[in-house]
């Protein structure tokens, strides 16, 4: 078994960790600084754009899209992984100047995979351009969100229209001027196979009716610059019937479509987050000392920086083979890897940078670190695309199909 990255996948992280040293960690406290003195909450850092240029002019664009897309870099997920690794030690700004944050990937892929030539004209295009932002609307306050199935948004045709009528809320980017686009999942035929009661639509942002309502914190944390969470009402919103996407009652199917490497991605970032912040763990207990001796030779902090390593590389090989069976098999065939790592990658990056939170002492709690924010971006994951708990029961459904009794006959 090989476990070396091939020549692409060596060059492409080469490039990107000297973008990383060279451009995103010295940008850091410029990108703080802008958020906090910008007029609107929700606007971009300059320093973003900026990067987006550079990250461009070093070759470093739309890695995510794999090359079964017409569009992207061409990349398999399992050259993508380490990248997306790379991307996740700092994760507010080096997935955007690559043009490779979400939500706008999975965006990205669905209308790739299922939109028109109308609606890639329109949507796809300035979003490869990273000109645009986008969000996804399907959950809902008011129904258990776990199971997609409860989606109650109705989304009624009308003639050459569909009216939308609901009411979402962790609609991530919606809250950014940029952005433009919301896909929203709702109900087109409630007396349909539960599978196909559910169809997708594109909502421009500017469509009388869509009201933004709040944006809900996450751990008190706004997200602002990155677009927010917002809480959604459609009341009464009128789009041409041009504008689903894909067949009526895909809806179901598109989301799993859109879910697998979303899940993935995520995974992948997730373990740049513990990466930086057992790098952050280790650099500052190296520098305190209590009881006569550097906090990094106390036996309990050894202990930490030792499982932080072996679980680290634990997670890693599992998202790599998640990654090597989705590019053989396809994401059908990799779903329960993928519920896998689904679990296993939040898991770890909330263990690692509550350990580095605890070594940090009173600064690790405050805003002088990146490490509250992580640990909230970590933690949301365990609920985000599904949360944990669904994915175990995925996970034991398939263990447990092998022991299930065969019916004895006579």
């Amino acid at each position: 078994m090989d476990f070396a990255y091939d020549e692409t996948t060596v060059e492409l992280q080469q490039r990107l960790l000297a973008f990383m040293d060279e451009c995103v960690y010295p940008a850091e406290a410029r990108f703080r600084e802008e958020a906090e003195s910008l007029d609107d909450r929700w606007g971009t850092p300059p320093v973003i754009e900026e990067l987006k240029a550079e990250g461009r002019r070093r070759g470093l664009w739309n890695l995510f899209l794999p090359r079964t897309h017409e569009y992207g870099a061409g990349l398999t997920n399992l050259q993508y992984a380490p990248l997306a690794e790379i991307t996740g030690r700092n994760p507010w700004i080096a997935p955007e100047a690559i043009n490779c944050s979400a939500p706008d990937t999975g965006n990205m892929e669905l209308l790739s995979l299922f939109g028109t030539e109308a609606q890639k004209e329109r949507w796809l295009e300035p979003l490869l351009e990273g000109e645009i932002r986008s969000a996804f609307s399907m959950t809902e306050p008011e129904v258990a969100s776990s199971d997609a199935t409860n989606i109650a948004t109705r989304i009624e045709r009308d003639g050459d229209d569909y009216v939308i009528n609901g009411r979402k809320w962790w609609t991530s980017g919606a809250m950014s001027p940029r952005c433009t686009l919301l896909i929203v999942m709702g109900v087109t035929d409630p007396d349909a196979h539960r599978y196909r009661r559910q169809s997708m639509i594109l909502v421009p942002k500017d469509t009388p009716g869509v009201n933004i309502r709040r944006s809900t914190s996450l751990f008190g944390y706004d997200d602002g610059p990155h677009g927010g969470h917002a809480e959604i009402v459609y009341d009464n919103v009128r789009v041409p019937a041009s504008n689903l996407l894909g067949e009526d009652g895909d809806g179901f199917r598109i989301a799993q479509e859109r879910l697998g490497p979303g899940r993935i991605h995520h995974a992948m970032r997730a373990i740049g987050m513990a990466e930086r912040a057992l790098e952050m763990m280790c650099e500052r207990t190296a520098q305190r000392s209590t009881f006569g001796r550097p906090i990094i030779e106390h036996g309990v902090v050894q202990r930490w920086i030792s499982e932080a390593r072996v679980r680290i590389e634990q997670v890693r090989l599992l998202v790599l083979k998640t990654a090597w069976l989705m590019d053989t098999v396809g994401n059908r065939g990799a779903r329960i890897e993928v519920s896998a790592i689904k679990v296993a990658a939040p898991e770890l990056a909330t263990w690692v940078i509550d350990r580095a939170i605890q070594a940090h002492g009173g600064l690790g709690v405050a805003q002088d670190t990146l490490l509250p924010e992580l640990y909230a971006v970590a933690r949301i994951l365990q609920i985000a695309d599904g949360p944990d708990e669904v994915h175990h029961m995925a996970i034991a459904r398939r263990e447990s199909a092998r022991y299930e009794r065969v019916p004895v006959t006579n």
